[in-house]
């Protein structure tokens, strides 16, 4: 099962995302919702990374593993927060069509919000 961790600060920006574990729902190196979740990640913290105005602290020691942290330095408006929208509507995606596979929390403001 992959867990997944977001956390979006007040006004709504991606603040962190913590992706732990493996789904199961295919071979090592053919699994597509290890892919996806990959995929959407990674691709977040290159646009991100790459950024002026953000920093991205990140780590992926290990195999099923992904951290990524950002402080916004400058505000960049509609486009970091679509950043964050595409990355937290991809993977809440992902973990309403493979539940048995992928789960996802969201939190803001205290407001927990599972999607399973």
């Amino acid at each position: 099962m992959i867990e997944i961790d977001v956390v979006l600060n007040d006004a709504g920006f991606l603040s962190s995302c913590t992706i732990r574990g493996h789904a199961g729902a295919g071979p090592r190196g053919g699994d597509i919702v290890c892919a996806a979740v990959s995929v959407l990640a990674r691709t977040a913290l290159k646009v991100l990374s790459e950024t002026e105005g953000v920093k991205v602290y990140s780590e992926a020691p290990e195999r099923g593993f992904f951290y990524l942290e950002l402080e916004y330095t400058q505000t960049g408006g509609d486009f970091l927060y679509a950043v964050g929208l595409f990355l937290t509507t991809g993977l809440a995606s992902i973990a309403g069509e493979y539940p048995d596979y992928c789960r996802m929390r969201v939190r803001q403001n205290h407001i927990i919000n599972l999607m399973e």
